[in-house]
């Protein structure tokens, strides 16, 4: 007797996409920090990619723990991001984080949907970002009504070696994200914590 084995198609495993990991390290800058920063930059062959004012809602929820989880919507001009972070532990200040963020066409319309969805804003700041490029990292210099910072992403070893490139004396690593900060320092409205410059 002959038998023929039937070989059934399995469709291909799926797993999920890759987390995207966001790498970055901050800094608090006094203004002379800052304008050494704006000198070095160029010299050290970065590349300035303009300057944006920013306003950043964050918002709060059953599903986001606080201190790790973030769900922001950042506002430029008339466009807008959604970005939802998890912060990864770690006793370092060079920070790892899991980082989701898409643009959005109509933020009215979606501030009305993450109501619905059971999202309050918690906390709003403002900050004043010009951004430079020095190959695959990012460097920023922010303005919040808080202070003046710094940020480097980029992978570990190219943040330590801008770090030494930039030779900038007595920068300090900042832990604290802008959330906590805004929390530390900003005014309650309401249900709301807000850092404005309006109200340095």
């Amino acid at each position: 007797m002959n038998t023929q084995r039937q070989v059934v198609p399995t469709a291909p495993i799926s797993y999920p996409p890759p987390v995207p990991i966001e790498i970055e390290k901050k800094y608090r800058l006094t203004k002379k920090q800052r304008d050494e920063l704006l000198r070095r930059l160029p010299e050290i062959g970065a590349t300035p990619h303009g300057e944006v004012f920013e306003e950043n809602t964050l918002y709060g929820g059953e599903s986001l723990e606080p201190g790790r989880c973030v769900l922001r919507l950042r506002r430029v001009g008339d466009s807008a991001i959604l970005t939802y972070k998890e912060r990864f532990p770690s006793t370092e200040y060079i920070k790892r984080q899991r980082e989701d963020e898409t643009s959005i066409g109509d933020a009215d319309a979606l501030e009305a949907i993450l109501d619905a969805l059971g999202f309050a804003p918690a906390l709003l700041y403002e900050k004043r970002r010009a951004t430079w490029r020095l190959r695959d990292a990012e460097i920023v210099i922010d303005e919040l009504p808080f202070g003046l910072f710094m940020e480097i992403e980029a992978s570990e070893p190219e943040i330590k070696k801008i770090e030494r490139k930039l030779a900038i004396k007595g920068l300090r690593a900042e832990s604290a994200t802008y959330p906590q900060l805004t929390r530390l320092h900003g005014k309650p409205y309401g249900s709301v914590i807000e850092a404005r410059f309006g109200e340095e």
